[in-house]
């Protein structure tokens, strides 16, 4: 890429990083362009270089948030890998951003709610991708006999999201609870659960007789 086109593109990745710093912090209605203009140190004016409105920077930061996970859930899905591998390297990537780009994830699972509903599509459309490369991998588990044949793919993938998702309200207030460790007992939690092997440990019908 010539210099002159990178550069362009790298100002443009500020002006995503500033926007999510901003819309993490303050919210969606609490926050304004001049606010994303201050943590850039620039005119208000030259923002809109960049975005036509605050509700376009608002979808431009759930989108790169929402790509990052389709992307390398893509990359996963190709290896030559056991299901439950790749699912190990789901659940890290899906907890990694809490490092490094925690501002992106929670703009995105917080804020998206007030874009106007083509956009919110725009964003539902990816994420619906990403959803079906995680229930690939899981479908794969079951039809080579690594995971139960009762497993519901479908289940299993919204229960490893609403599972990583969860981090991001309580991530850095538990003392001693690093990055690495909610990651091992994620995996230990849903491979377990999902191998073959591995017993029922709820009927709903029991726990009525119970009632």
């Amino acid at each position: 890429m010539p210099l002159a086109a990178a550069k362009p593109k790298k100002r443009h990745v500020e002006m995503i990083a500033a926007a999510a710093r901003v819309f993490a912090r303050r919210g969606y209605h609490g926050a304004s362009t001049q606010d994303i203009a201050d943590v850039l140190g620039i005119r208000q004016a030259s923002l809109y270089y960049y975005f036509q409105s605050k509700e376009a920077a608002l979808e431009a930061v759930c989108i790169v948030g929402v790509e990052d996970y389709a992307k390398h859930a893509q990359a996963i899905a190709i290896q030559r890998a056991s299901a439950a591998d790749k699912v190990a390297q789901l659940v890290f990537r899906h907890l990694a951003p809490l490092a490094d780009r925690q501002d992106y994830t929670i703009v995105f699972l917080r804020e998206r709610r007030f874009l106007p509903r083509s956009a919110r599509e725009r964003i539902r459309s990816i994420e619906r991708r990403y959803e079906r490369l995680i229930e690939r991998i899981i479908r794969q588990g079951i039809d080579a006999g690594e995971f139960r044949a009762d497993l519901d793919a479908r289940m299993a993938t919204l229960a490893l999201l609403g599972l990583g998702n969860s981090a991001t309200a309580w991530y850095g207030r538990e003392p001693g609870v690093t990055l690495e460790r909610i990651t091992r007992d994620y995996v230990d939690l849903l491979v377990r659960a999902f191998r073959k092997g591995a017993a029922p440990v709820f009927s709903l019908d029991s726990w009525r007789r119970r009632g």
